[in-house]
């Protein structure tokens, strides 16, 4: 099973993103740290849709960013090339049902946690703020990028309803633009360049960064026989 990554890092600090799993990453404190985790991340993507992940794993490095951000707290800006092609019909409705499916999911497992304000952890800064500790602080961080990530392609959506309506909704008004299969390449906020393709990785990705420590503080809180877990972690 080949496995192809896009590789940004900062200094020692990475985030591997696997392109062949939209949305599947890792990181770790080396490039070997965090490509020593990939396979489980894979085994887990895959059991996620309903699939097996098939045969030794082969990590193959297809793309490397060297940033100035915060890679350790998962701040990132790459745009890979082959989130720069025209999309397809077909691709695009693929990708869009894999985000609305990872945001119905990722309110699945956020209503399935006992005491919404519990937390696990110490307060702890990053380079957006605060970081999120509980259930309510983390689904409300991950569904109010809705505005933002939509904005970075010029369309209008907004955070309004749970996390699946309000990604829904921006999905309508993206496609209300008969040229958006052209994924055209726009900067955006930061000098940071977006694409639909981009737009639509990222939200699987954000999605997972979340879901994994919003499910992580609920078992250790309440214990894994009181959450769902549809991501399969």
């Amino acid at each position: 099973m080949i496995i192809n990554c896009v590789w940004e890092h900062n200094g020692n600090d990475t985030l591997l993103y696997a392109t062949n799993f939209v949305g599947a990453y890792t990181r770790g404190e080396s490039l070997e740290i965090a490509k020593a985790k990939m396979p489980q991340e894979i085994v887990s993507y895959c059991s996620w849709l309903g699939m097996e992940a098939e045969g030794k794993a082969e990590i193959v490095i297809v793309g490397e960013k060297r940033s100035e951000l915060t890679i350790s707290d998962a701040d990132s800006d790459v745009l890979f090339e082959s989130e720069q092609a025209q999309l397809t019909i077909e691709e695009y409705e693929a990708l869009k049902t894999l985000a609305l499916k990872s945001a119905k999911d990722f309110l699945a497992l956020y209503e399935s946690i006992p005491d919404k304000d519990a937390a696990a952890a110490p307060e702890r800064k990053t380079f957006y703020g605060q970081v999120p500790r509980t259930a309510n602080e983390m689904y409300e961080h991950t569904k109010n990028v809705n505005t933002y990530y939509f904005a970075e392609i010029a369309v209008e959506a907004d955070h309004d309803g749970n996390i699946y309506e309000c990604r829904k909704r921006g999905f309508e008004a993206l496609e209300s633009n008969p040229d958006f299969l052209q994924n055209a390449v726009t900067e955006g906020s930061y000098g940071e360049d977006w694409s639909l393709r981009k737009v639509l990785r990222r939200f699987i990705w954000h999605d997972r960064i979340h879901a994994k420590a919003m499910y992580r503080m609920a078992i250790k809180v309440f214990g894994a026989e009181h959450v769902v877990n549809p991501f399969c972690f």
